[in-house]
């Protein structure tokens, strides 16, 4: 599992610094330009590491149902070359899957503009650009096809953890109950999380679609899961919670304290001015 862990949080990171970096740099600097070629180089690049961690994802319900389900057979089914090999066709898969899609759309002409609405190059905003229908219908099938892939993936994740569930129950003492759900659990929010918003960005109405609406969808299925992952997976360290939860005292604790000094020494000081406007 920790190895596994280790390439999300590979995916994870690449998914922030595709999108990020680039946005904070046209806020700062009050532009809204990015060139041809590093338009493609977004779209390969965050499409490559999206496909990668549902992929993660997918392999990482199958070590959970293993480890729950088979334990007896965990080193056998997933030993460290079998680990390996997973996780490079993840990587490949991801690879593969974005430069399909980065060679398909980038091969259309493009002769509606160059405004995308978007904070970063988005798959379905430079689609609308296009003008060749027939390449438009090719990408909408190579699309069609992701999609039936990912429906495939999540349908397993679905059908494991029925299993992983079932297998749980099962076990007489709440302990061993309570430690199999705190192994699950983390997976299966980070799984809901990236689901949910991407079922959302590419499955909401037409008629409630809007700029903004838009904008706020694109951040939270781009940027929100990447972000929270760590914090997920991390909260079942004791003593990362026992460190957030002393640092959550000390702040209310601390507030508390500076807010009662600062009003003392705004009633004893007498050099203390209000601010002018």
């Amino acid at each position: 599992m920790g190895f596994f862990l280790l390439n999300l949080s590979l995916t994870d990171l690449g998914c922030i610094c595709t999108t990020v970096p680039k946005a904070m740099h046209n806020s700062l600097w009050d532009t809204t330009t990015i060139s041809y070629m590093g338009c493609a180089a977004q779209i390969f690049f965050f499409y490559f590491f999206l496909s990668a961690e549902f992929s993660l994802l997918t392999i990482m319900c199958y070590d959970r149902y293993v480890a729950i389900c088979k334990p007896l057979h965990y080193g056998t089914l997933l030993g460290s070359r079998a680990c390996a090999h997973m996780a490079a066709a993840a990587w490949a898969t991801g690879f593969l899957n974005a430069l399909l899609h980065t060679a398909s759309t980038f091969s259309l002409p493009l002769c509606q503009g160059n405004a995308l609405g978007q904070f970063f190059c988005e798959l379905p905003h430079v689609l609308k650009l296009s003008c060749s229908h027939s390449g438009y219908r090719r990408e909408i099938g190579l699309i069609m096809i992701t999609a039936c892939l990912v429906f495939g993936c999540f349908i397993f994740i679905v059908f494991s953890y029925v299993q992983i569930f079932r297998a749980v129950l099962r076990i007489p003492s709440q302990q061993g109950r309570h430690k199999a759900f705190s192994t699950c659990l983390p997976h299966l929010a980070v799984v809901s999380l990236f689901v949910s918003t991407g079922a959302f960005s590419d499955l909401k109405p037409p008629s409630i679609s809007s700029p903004p609406l838009d904008l706020v969808v694109s951040v939270l299925y781009s940027v929100v899961p990447p972000a929270l992952n760590p914090l997920i997976y991390s909260l079942r360290n004791q003593e990362l919670k026992d460190a957030i939860r002393k640092m959550m005292t000390g702040c209310f604790s601390g507030a508390t304290t500076c807010l009662f000094s600062s009003a003392e020494h705004s009633l004893y000081n007498p050099l203390l001015t209000q601010p002018s406007f």
